[in-house]
């Protein structure tokens, strides 16, 4: 008995219980609603299905929120990612859209080229920004996430740009081995991470600049170049992530483009368990928390919820994930059955009644 209790209680301890548990909930609910919701099938050698379109859909949260939680496990924070979306996208649009043959593989490969390049430039704006000058890093990245939004709106002369490059499109749409090509990149992009912060001692030293930069530095450890580098990588995640947004509607909207998906990625990070002070982070959780906000978004779709109701719907189940996470908040539903023994009574012997 107390072995099964531990192991319970060891198995709802862990990080990602409570978020796998709400994931199957939903998964759950829908299928009861709808009893086709998580059938596959086969079609012309593509895999076709609502949990197919669940993860090729994520695929560009799961891209923004890998390098999010290397930015918020150094301490900081990227507002600017969803502005990245929309110049990268956007500049990658405008080139192919310029070319005589926009189906040719070489313009395409060009167009990413320079869309990475832009990318790479921001991302190092905002490295400089807070490691190099010091400003504060929700500060930094929230002139470029407003600047940015502008320069993609002057790319596009705040027109929407549209193309016809079945190359460009297959990013979004195509399909590898079966599998939507979106969901490769991202677990190639997952992959690579987690190779190179868990496989190299790379994790650690961003985690313990998250924890304290200044003792890190007197350490020996760069705290500047390594918060410098997840700006970077950020920028680099944000802008394979405006590829695909761009590629499955095959036209870049710089006003429409990312908006608001920095605060999905934020999300998506803190329901995978690291903190925003810093310090730890979860990239298996990160990716759980883009597959539970993007289900909550198919799930507000399937169930015809009104488009007034669905965000109210959205932040309701969020809070209730947060919340179950909580283990203060658990605590006060649980019951908690002490295990030292009741006090025991101590009576004094009769004392001998002495005779008169």
């Amino acid at each position: 008995m107390n072995d099964t209790v531990g192991r319970y209680r060891a198995m709802t301890g862990h990080r990602l219980f409570w978020p796998a548990a709400v994931l199957v909930v939903m998964l759950a609910a829908n299928t009861v609603y709808r009893p086709g919701f998580l059938s596959i099938e086969l079609k012309d050698g593509h895999l076709y299905g609502t949990p197919i379109d669940i993860l090729r859909l994520s695929a560009p949260l799961i891209l923004v929120a890998l390098g999010m939680t290397v930015v918020i496990s150094t301490g900081g924070i990227d507002l600017s990612v969803g502005s990245m979306c929309a110049i990268s996208g956007a500049t990658a649009c405008l080139y192919i859209s310029q070319q005589p043959d926009q189906n040719s593989l070489p313009v395409v490969l060009t167009a990413l080229a320079m869309a990475l390049g832009v990318a790479l430039v921001l991302g190092a704006w905002n490295g400089v920004l807070v490691a190099v000058i010091g400003i504060q890093p929700i500060i930094a990245t929230l002139i470029l996430m407003v600047a940015g939004r502008g320069l993609a709106q002057l790319i596009t002369e705040g027109q929407i740009i549209t193309i016809n490059s079945e190359p460009y499109r297959a990013i979004g749409l195509g399909h590898v081995l079966t599998l939507p090509l979106a969901i490769l990149i991202a677990l190639a992009a997952a992959l690579l991470v987690a190779a190179f912060t868990r496989r190299t001692a790379l994790g650690m030293i961003i985690e313990s600049v998250g924890g304290n930069a200044e003792a890190s530095r007197l350490a020996g450890i760069r705290s500047g170049r390594v918060i410098f580098l997840a700006y970077v990588l950020s920028a680099v995640c944000a802008a394979v992530a405006g590829f695909m947004m761009t590629a499955n509607v095959s036209s870049a909207d710089g006003n429409a483009a990312g908006l608001w998906v920095e605060l999905d990625a934020i999300l998506a990070v803190v329901i995978g368990g690291t903190s925003l002070a810093g310090g730890r982070f979860f990239l298996s959780g990160t990716i759980l928390g883009a597959l539970i906000i993007q289900t909550l978004t198919t799930t507000v779709y399937a169930m015809n919820i009104s488009p007034q109701t669905s965000l109210l719907f959205k932040a309701v189940v969020v809070i209730a994930v947060c919340l179950i996470q909580a283990p203060a908040f658990r605590a006060r539903f649980t019951r908690r059955r002490s295990s030292a023994p009741p006090p025991s009574t101590v009576t004094d012997s009769p004392k001998e009644q002495v005779p008169a």
